[in-house]
Parts: structure tokens; C-alpha cells; sequence
């Protein structure tokens, strides 16, 4: 990397982080003002302020960064174009036999890298902090709870109700299960006092971040080990860790399925549970619902219901889909238990590809940059707010065929936008390394 190199990369690269972190203190100056009384009463809970502030803002600045990182980057790609041509550098470079290509090189890998950082944040990130940004600064030390939208699970017949449910415990109260199937021995109701979700995988990783030993232990000689290491976590835990006591009651447990579904406690209907044996489908080998008239581990008033309905899919607001990673879009997807609409599946070829479509989007700015015709900085803004305008009008029009109508698959819908821009953003390319 040459000298000249470096110079355009650094002055790029200031210039979004400068924008950037314009754009996320208006975010966060203004937010404050509506709950400051919020956060400082969280802070007077034992906790300084910078560090309520960062636990509340920072999963938002992810955020933040994943809806306009793209667009700071194509302003930012005028800007410093604009700043080498105001100081003349632009034309002693040009004037030395080098193209305009060979100097917005580094600024071009440049955006490939911020647009690769997006992709990560967007799939490994941000699902991490989904349950955090569905929270209140009131709610920042405790749970969220949220109206339960009703799903049905096409493999099992049931369809899963409920009052409230708590995002990060995955409880969800008085839960309301209907069972549209035949199932021996109950009603066609299932009423309880609460439902937590059980996935053992999700346990053994919470298990070994917690430092706990495997339920199998609980039936060995180190029982009380087990229960003396559950018992300290129950008392040190944090404010959040708190509201996640459902799982360390079920961490300790033997005998748990190696199937995900919903442990209900506190079963009012039936009555008689305990008398009423394990059933399932005639259509499925496998038992739908556990009951402990054949099942030691449950108790008098539990029961188990094997499902694949995660909580995620229980939220009535969006950021289950809006937040979620493409792998857990297209498990969703896959999934045979629940239906799929076709914006969901266009939803999820969208995920695939965006970050090629976000790159090529920042290419098409390439003629600007050239400006050969000497148009003012302001103009050239102008014309990269239409082109923008014109992108996501694109994208919005396409997204609507693929969901909305019959006309084209979701998957194609998805890719129109790709296969019509993909190709001029690289014709532009080729085109400023000569120029």
C-alpha cells in the first residue's frame, strides 16, 4: 500500500466514523430526553451511569450501524472525493497518469470490508441482543413481557396460547394450549399456570457459560455438589440472570427429553393428570404430550408437550423475523410444524442477499465520484439521495411481488433487485478504471 494509499483510506474511513457517530449522538441525545428518568433510576440500583447507558444503547448502536452503514458509506465516498477534489489533490494525482480507478481502490475495499462487518453484525451479533432490543429503559434490569400471538403447530395439532410471555426467560404465563387432535385421555384443552421452554442444546450451552456441571450428575454421588453450585448461582446472580430462574430449575433436572417443546407447571386441566398416561399421533411414532403417570422426572402437576414452536415465533412484535439471522430465518422456513407465508420466504432470500446488493449499491456512486462535468458537491448529494430513493423503491416494489402476489416466487422477487443492479454496478466499475 503506497503512501497516497493510505492517505485516501484514513481520510475515508474518518469520514464515516464521523458520520456515523454524528448520526448515533442525535440517536442517543434525543432518546435520552423521554427516559433519562428511567435510566438514572437504574443507575441509583448500584450501577454508575455510563454503564447503565452502554447496556441500554449499545445493542442500538449495533442496530443503528446494520440500517445505515451502507448509506454512510456511499455519502462518505462523496465526501472524500469531494475533499480531494476541493484541495486540488485529486487533480495532481489525475495529472501524474493515474486513473481515477487506481485511487478509489482503497475507499472501494474499504466498503467491501464495512459491508462484510455489516453481514457479521447482522448474523452473529444482533440475534445475540435480540431480548434487549425489545426493552424499555424501565425494563432494563428485568423481563419483557409481550401478548402471546397465537400459533399453530400443524405437526402436533395444537395450537399455543397464552397471557403474557416473558422474552428473556421464555415462560410463557397461563398458558392456553388447544388441542385440535384426538388425544386419549384429554380434554381439548391444556390450561396451566405456567409454560417454559425447554431446548436441551440451548441448555448445555447455557450449562457451560455458567459454569455448571451436566444433569447427570444430580444421579450420581455429586448430587449435593449440583445442587450447592445451582444454589450459589440463584444468589449471585444479576438482575437479569434473576428473571431466568425457570432455568436453573430445569438445569439440575434428570430425565429431561432430548427434544425441544414446553414444560407446563402448575396444570389445572386436566385434574385428574396423573392418572392419564403419555399420548401421541397416529401419524407420528414419537409422544406429543409427557405426562408423569409414565414420566418420574415430571411432577404431580407437570406435563411436557414436544413442539418446535419457539418463543421467538410467539412475539407479536417483528423482531423475531427483523432481528433474526438468515440460518434461523431459513430453519423457520423448513420448519413443517408451522406455515410459511411467502413474505416470509421472501424475507429470507432478501437476508441472503443483501450484503452483494448493499456493495453494489455503493458502486453505482462510482460516475459520481468521477464527476467530470464539474458538478458542486450539493448536486452530487442530490443525486446519490435519488439514487438511494430509487434503490429501495426497487427493493420495496420487488419485495411486494415476491409476498403480496402470485406473479413471481419469492425467491426470484428477491433477486431482481441483485440481477438488475449487479451488472450496471459492475460495468461502472470497469468503467472508472480507465477514466
Amino acid at each position: 500500500m503506497t503512501q497516497i494509499d493510505r492517505y485516501v483510506l484514513i481520510l475515508f474511513l474518518r469520514t464515516v466514523c464521523v458520520c456515523f457517530l454524528s448520526l448515533a449522538g442525535i440517536f442517543i441525545v434525543f432518546h435520552a430526553f423521554t427516559a433519562m428518568d428511567d435510566l438514572i433510576a437504574q443507575s441509583k440500583a448500584g450501577e454508575p451511569l455510563p454503564l447503565v447507558l452502554g447496556r441500554f444503547y449499545g445493542p442500538y448502536l449495533l442496530l443503528l450501524f446494520d440500517m445505515t452503514g451502507t448509506i454512510i458509506t456511499l455519502m462518505a465516498f462523496l465526501f472524500t472525493a469531494g475533499w480531494l477534489r476541493r484541495t486540488g489533490e485529486l487533480t495532481a494525482t489525475l495529472s501524474a497518469g493515474i486513473s481515477h480507478g487506481r485511487i478509489l481502490r482503497p475507499m472501494v475495499i474499504a466498503s467491501l470490508a464495512i459491508v462484510s462487518v455489516q453481514l457479521m453484525n447482522r448474523e452473529w451479533v444482533i440475534p445475540r441482543f435480540r431480548d434487549s432490543l425489545t426493552m424499555k429503559a424501565k425494563n432494563l434490569s428485568g423481563d419483557v413481557e409481550q401478548a402471546v400471538m397465537p400459533t399453530y403447530d400443524q405437526s402436533s395439532g395444537i395450537l399455543i396460547e397464552g397471557d403474557k410471555l416473558r422474552t428473556l426467560g421464555r415462560v410463557i404465563t397461563r398458558p392456553n394450549f388447544r388441542l385440535y387432535s384426538e388425544y386419549a385421555g384429554f380434554d381439548d384443552v391444556l390450561l396451566a399456570r405456567e409454560a417454559i421452554w425447554w431446548d436441551p442444546q440451548a441448555m448445555a450451552e447455557w450449562r457451560d457459560n455458567q459454569g455448571l456441571p451436566e444433569a447427570g450428575l444430580a444421579a450420581s454421588g455429586l448430587a449435593e455438589t449440583a445442587s450447592a453450585q445451582l444454589a450459589s448461582l440463584n444468589s449471585t446472580a444479576s438482575d437479569t440472570e434473576e428473571k431466568r430462574t425457570s432455568w436453573t430449575d430445569l438445569a439440575g433436572r434428570t430425565g429431561m427429553p432430548e427434544v425441544t417443546g414446553y414444560l407446563l407447571r402448575g396444570v389445572r386441566r386436566p385434574e385428574d393428570l396423573q392418572d392419564v398416561p403419555s399420548v401421541g399421533l397416529e401419524s407420528r411414532e414419537d409422544l406429543v404430550i409427557l405426562t408423569p403417570a409414565d414420566q418420574p422426572w415430571l411432577q404431580a402437576t407437570e406435563c411436557f408437550v414436544v413442539t418446535s414452536i419457539h418463543p421467538n415465533m410467539l412475539q407479536t412484535q417483528d423482531t423475531a423475523t427483523r432481528l433474526a439471522s438468515v440460518m434461523e430465518l431459513a430453519g423457520r422456513v423448513r420448519n413443517p410444524s408451522v406455515h410459511t407465508s411467502k413474505a416470509l420466504r421472501t424475507t429470507t432470500h432478501e437476508r441472503i442477499v443483501r450484503a452483494p446488493l448493499d456493495f453494489a449499491l455503493i458502486l453505482l456512486v462510482l460516475p459520481m465520484v468521477v464527476n467530470r462535468r464539474g458538478r458542486k458537491l450539493f448536486v452530487l448529494i442530490g443525486s446519490a439521495v435519488g439514487l438511494i430513493i430509487g434503490f429501495f423503491a426497487l427493493k420495496t416494489i420487488a419485495s411486494t411481488l415476491g409476498g403480496s402476489t402470485s406473479l413471481v416466487t419469492p425467491g426470484i422477487a428477491a433477486w431482481i433487485p441483485l440481477l438488475i443492479i449487479g451488472p450496471l454496478a459492475y460495468s461502472r466499475l470497469r468503467h472508472v478504471q480507465t477514466v
